[in-house]
């Protein structure tokens, strides 16, 4: 099974960080190009159903939970599953003296005729995250001074 975990530092107002990341239909700016497109489905209550289309033209529906008092959010790959037999996000915001220390935790598994095993996607999504991280602080930072 695969597992990464990856942080920035974001020094921004921690309401702004939790909007602006949770922002689905951002997403395309905020992932540097990863996805052409991000449709949201549905929202209920603290739930979002969401499309997510990458730059090969691939789509699956994931759906994720919103806990802004809790400091963390909860996402799932729902269809296709396929290159994973599962893919489970977590997102976890923690209050620090320069700004907000916005982690992602990714914990997944390949499927067995998935081009890539576990530990060549987790290389994939470490460098990924690291990338985007950068990105999510760029924007955000950037949107926070302008509010100010």
């Amino acid at each position: 099974m695969g597992h990464t975990c990856n942080s920035i530092v974001i020094n921004a107002p921690y309401d702004r960080i939790f909007e602006i990341s949770n922002d689905i239909e951002r997403w395309t700016e905020l992932f540097g190009g990863e996805y052409k497109k991000a449709e949201v489905l549905k929202r209920e209550g603290n739930k979002i159903t969401f499309r997510l289309t990458d730059d090969e033209g691939k789509s699956w529906q994931s759906w994720r939970l919103l806990f802004k008092d809790e400091y963390f959010t909860y996402s799932e790959r729902e269809e296709p599953k396929f290159p994973f037999k599962y893919m489970k996000i977590v997102w976890l915001y923690t209050p620090k003296q320069a700004g907000t220390l916005l982690t992602w935790i990714q914990h997944f598994e390949m499927d067995d005729k998935a081009k890539f095993n576990d530990e060549q996607v987790e290389g994939f999504i470490n460098k990924h995250s690291k990338d985007n991280l950068l990105i999510f602080k760029d924007v955000i930072e950037k949107e926070a001074k302008v509010r100010r």
